[in-house]
């Protein structure tokens, strides 16, 4: 951004992309008054004036600044190397990168971020929604959407049951359209729907709409990440290693408290490796 640029309502164009990623919001370009809102209410949070506009004090504030005191390596504040054994080599390689992209800073909220991941992906097995269920799962995980009437004839149908549950949300078409298939749960927290993968794609600079196996296969620990980034968890993780801490986090993270003994299991084993 120029030094001197103001972005405000009405502008247009790939910072105006860059903010709306930032704030978690549809990264469309347009600074409309969705956007101006979001941006006020970043600034309030952030000791700014809440003007609406983004001028240099509060893009420096929202990129620059914060982007360059995130500097971390091995020998550098997080201890990821102590986790050897503990986690795949292939988790441990992309901390660095995840953790200078999205505010991993200390200790505390990679054990936090970390024990959430190992638990959602059946410790980082999995990056890739599975949605082979039969009739009677079908009717117990999904009651709303299939009926005893309806669950037979998507049973052990993973691309029409993903179509069925995930459609006209989240930025995705009908059924018909496969969007909900095509935009399922991918990463190690299951990054889901065309908005959040069109969102992530303007953060990450590369195209996960066209391929969204990107996220699966080259981007699962970041797309984590930037949940987390993008929905302010690292504020609750700042809170402390207390299991109503990891209560809190799970909540974001679920929607629920499903595994919630095993998470604190998890937190307090990488957080004790991460501080002996």
């Amino acid at each position: 951004m120029k030094k001197k640029r103001m972005i405000k309502l009405g502008s247009t164009g790939e910072d105006v992309k860059k903010i709306q990623s930032k704030l978690g919001i549809t990264a469309d370009g347009v600074f409309g008054p969705g956007t101006e809102k979001a941006v006020k209410k970043w600034q309030r949070e952030n000791g700014l004036t809440d003007d609406g506009i983004v001028g240099k004090q509060t893009w420096d504030k929202m990129f620059s600044v914060t982007e360059s005191t995130t500097v971390i390596d091995e020998t550098g504040e997080l201890n990821f190397n102590k986790l050897k054994g503990s986690i795949p080599d292939e988790v441990l390689s992309q901390i660095p990168e995840a953790a200078k992209k999205f505010n991993i800073t200390n200790n505390l909220r990679l054990a936090h971020f970390l024990s959430q991941c190992s638990h959602e992906s059946g410790n980082f097995r999995s990056t890739t929604e599975n949605l082979y269920y039969s009739g009677p799962r079908l009717r117990e995980v999904f009651p709303k959407y299939f009926p005893s009437t309806l669950s037979e004839q998507y049973a052990k149908k993973p691309e029409k049951i993903g179509a069925r549950v995930y459609a006209d949300r989240m930025g995705n078409g009908n059924e018909s359209s496969g969007d909900g298939f095509t935009f399922r749960g991918r990463g190690y927290i299951q990054l889901t729907g065309r908005n959040n993968y069109t969102n992530f794609s303007t953060f990450i600079g590369e195209d996960c709409v066209s391929n969204p196996d990107l996220v699966a296969n080259k981007y699962p620990l970041a797309s984590a990440a930037y949940f987390f980034n993008s929905n302010k968890l690292w504020a609750i993780c700042d809170k402390g290693s207390g299991d109503e801490v990891v209560k809190s986090v799970t909540k974001k993270v679920n929607g629920g408290y499903n595994g919630l003994e095993d998470r604190i299991e998890k937190f307090k084993k990488f957080y004790n490796l991460l501080t002996k």
